[in-house]
């Protein structure tokens, strides 16, 4: 096992993004698919942060009754309407749909704002076996790797899982406080477990590839301790995969753009009380400093 890196705009200057071509479709196209009736917020966050880190073109997959809405907060967005469960979720019964989207996505997003553990694991599950792209799971999704769960399938290599500290720790089946003691090792061996990039962590995040290398960032703080950070964070990652970044670049950029977007707003806003969807319009401002 290597020694980690520790992540700065110097270490990411040396491993540049792909060149972002000439219009949207030399950019990717990003599909996001999540929300439910009592969390669009989710969806709409992750979204608008894979277009904020220079993602081409956008497609979302939510629940019908919230797709209105979302197309009208998304105007730069194709939003697909799924089938809703009872509870107002989305109905895995609408994976021909979302496959039909991801079939021309360079990645895909699956997760934030779903509600329903099974409905998600299902959904996540065709999503692993049948898509072509690049894959993120977040939130709900990332139980999908969870003992007895259908795992990532043939879609390892080019999968990222971002979970929380609590839901890295149910990926592990440990307590929570050992995670928190030792994110690198949580997240070191969620990695060779599932042979994907994960990255996790609070006010210190760490990213680890299967091979055992290991990526700390340090910047960020305790603000972006708020709800909805996660979903910003997702959709940045997955925003850098439709760009072309193999999956540990799109995890520790994203890792970094989203930290230093909280960095930013510490230092204007304060270091508690920002907003996660006050982190979007940050994002550009990032990586305009560290592509000078």
């Amino acid at each position: 096992m290597s020694d980690p890196v520790v992540v700065t705009s110097g270490v990411l200057r040396q491993w540049p993004l792909p060149a972002p071509g000439e219009d949207k479709e030399a950019r990717g196209r990003t599909l996001i698919v999540g929300g439910s009736a009592e969390t669009p917020g989710a969806v709409l966050l992750a979204a608008e942060a894979a277009l904020r880190c220079g993602a081409g073109k956008l497609q979302v997959a939510t629940v019908a009754s919230m797709a209105p809405h979302l197309a009208v907060a998304l105007p730069e967005a194709l939003v697909r309407a799924l089938p809703e469960t009872r509870s107002g979720g989305i109905d895995p019964s609408g994976a021909d749909r979302v496959l039909e989207l991801a079939a021309d996505a360079a990645a895909t997003l699956v997760g934030p704002g779903m509600v329903g553990e099974d409905e998600t694991v299902e959904l996540a599950g065709r999503v692993l076996r049948e898509a072509p792209c690049s894959i993120v799971l977040d939130a709900l999704a990332v139980a999908v790797v969870e003992e007895g769960r259908p795992g990532l399938q043939g879609a390892a290599g080019r999968t990222v899982l971002t979970p929380n500290n609590l839901e890295l720790s149910m990926m592990l089946g440990v307590e929570r406080e050992r995670v928190d003691r030792d994110v690198r090792g949580a997240v070191l061996a969620a990695a060779r477990a599932t042979s994907a990039v994960v990255t996790s962590g609070g006010a210190e995040s760490w990213t680890a590839h299967p091979d055992g290398r290991s990526w700390r960032d340090e910047s960020g703080g305790s603000g972006l301790g708020v709800s909805g950070s996660g979903d910003v964070h997702a959709g940045v990652v997955v925003g850098l995969a439709a760009r072309g970044a193999e999956p540990a670049q799109a995890a520790v950029w994203g890792a970094h753009l989203h930290k230093r977007a909280g960095d930013r707003l510490a230092a204007s806003v304060g270091k508690l009380g920002f907003l996660a969807r006050e982190l979007l319009g940050e994002i550009p401002r990032v990586l305009a400093e560290i592509e000078v």
